[in-house]
């Protein structure tokens, strides 16, 4: 089947009103009325109410760079799906590697949000990507493996065909670097047949996998031309509306 393309933009903790009210207009006009791929704005959680007043009624998506698995209740600082849907959310970001390695996130707290996200009737992107200790050991189809069986726990066939998967090598992001066309699609082959294993080759071949990690208009078309690349989800370049857009151009 033919998987719908998605490039949505994780602006991590960059932006301040103005310019996220403005960034997001500028990614708005450019889109235009009826794209032939998904996109999606991810703004620090302080903006979302404003960067959902510049998309609501286009085909940009919304969504939170996190999740809290519970309820409404007493845990300070932290937001809900419910939330998330209410300030017009369709996306959330799950698992990062930056909330893996510098808040302590595991493949348990993951799975948690994933299944609050889905039932809150948001679209999860579960992050997954090995270090370069990792990949240079030999051992990165063992990390994402881990990584995907951890995250996705309890989750059926049903619910599975809705969710996305982003490969992220973590020293890809924000480095510069960024993995070969061949690096990429070995790796997203490699996920897609374990996706199948843990589902089936039927829901496995319905979940976008999108790659992430220095994706850059001047390699966005030969990336996204590998058959097992969905999209991307863009760190730096999504700062810059011009930047995001030479990379949504070529998908």
């Amino acid at each position: 089947m033919t998987r719908r393309i998605l490039i949505a933009g994780n602006w991590k903790m960059n932006t301040r009103s103005a310019s996220a009210v403005e960034l997001a207009k500028a990614v708005v006009a450019k889109v235009g009325e009826n794209p032939k791929v998904d996109v999606a704005l991810c703004p620090p959680s302080v903006y979302l109410a404003a960067v959902a007043d510049v998309v609501a009624g286009t085909p940009v998506g919304l969504g939170s760079q996190n999740v809290y698995a519970a309820d409404d209740g007493a845990y300070t600082g932290e937001v809900n799906a419910s939330m998330l849907t209410d300030v017009g959310c369709r996306y959330v970001i799950l698992g990062h590697s930056e909330r893996r390695a510098i808040l302590g996130e595991t493949d348990a707290m993951i799975s948690e949000k994933l299944h609050a996200a889905l039932a809150g009737n948001l679209v999860p992107i579960v992050c997954v990507g090995e270090t370069l200790e990792d990949r240079e050991a030999g051992n990165t189809e063992k990390v994402v493996e881990t990584q995907i069986r951890g995250s996705l726990a309890g989750l059926d066939e049903v619910r599975a065909a809705g969710i996305v998967i982003a490969y992220e090598p973590v020293w890809a992001i924000g480095t510069g670097k960024t993995a070969s066309p061949e690096q990429a699609e070995e790796v997203h082959a490699f996920l897609r047949k374990l996706l199948g294993e843990i589902f089936s080759a039927d829901v496995a071949d319905q979940i976008v996998i999108q790659y992430g990690g220095s994706v850059k208009p001047g390699n966005a078309k030969e990336l996204l031309g590998q058959p097992n690349i969905d999209g991307a989800l863009v760190g730096g370049a999504a700062l810059k509306a011009e930047d995001f857009i030479g990379i949504i151009e070529p998908a």
